[in-house]
């Protein structure tokens, strides 16, 4: 259903269209031109509130982290079942990381729906990476631990996976808290855009 209202005054026409079967609905046309200047989603506005590029630069030093204490487990001398290295997770998981943070980060930056849809499913996959990442440090963690550590070494492998576990719990409830703003966003049918000089 489309629905259109006229604006007069002393200045120029401003005519507003709505629209309410688009994501971006409401468009500011001038004297029949569409206005210039950024149109903003006021559903995607709200996702910014998040602050999208904060979180966005944690889950960056997050991927970092993982990368070089997963570089560290692997480069140990402990002969262990190690879960962690033969999975690649320390490392492809890591990348997942970085690379949904930059996107987070891009996000906020580029005011467009496209990039929050793409935030919104690569933050659901960080989030299922970063889920994956948590089961398998706890049966590293368990195995080890099962094996009653005595040597340096194995209180060392310990708590790098400790600390591993430390930082990869928060990427997961970061992933998931952005994937709800985004999706709030995307989803939100009632949206104006708004235009800003």
């Amino acid at each position: 259903m489309e629905s259109s209202k006229v604006i007069s005054t002393d200045k120029p026409t401003v005519v507003i269209e709505v629209n309410s079967r688009v994501i971006q609905d409401t468009v500011i046309f001038v004297d029949g031109h569409e206005a210039a200047g950024k149109n903003h989603n006021t559903a995607i506005k709200g996702f910014f509130r998040l602050q999208p590029k904060a979180l966005g630069t944690v889950q960056i030093m997050i991927g970092a982290m993982v990368f070089i204490l997963g570089v560290i487990l692997t480069t140990s001398i402990y002969n262990y079942y190690a879960i962690l290295v033969y999975s690649g997770i320390t490392y492809w998981g890591s990348l997942i990381y970085v690379s949904v943070g930059s996107l987070s980060v891009a996000a906020q930056n580029k005011l467009h729906p496209c990039v929050v849809k793409a935030s919104l499913l690569m933050n659901l996959f960080s989030a299922i990476t970063a889920a994956f990442s948590i089961i398998l440090m706890g049966i590293q963690l368990e195995k080890i631990s099962r094996d009653e550590p005595t040597l340096y070494v194995e209180y060392f492998t310990l708590r790098v996976i400790g600390i591993m576990l430390v930082f990869t719990i928060p990427q997961f409830i970061i992933s998931i808290y952005i994937s709800a703003f985004a999706c709030k966003a995307i989803c939100n049918k009632n949206s104006t855009v708004v235009n800003v000089d």
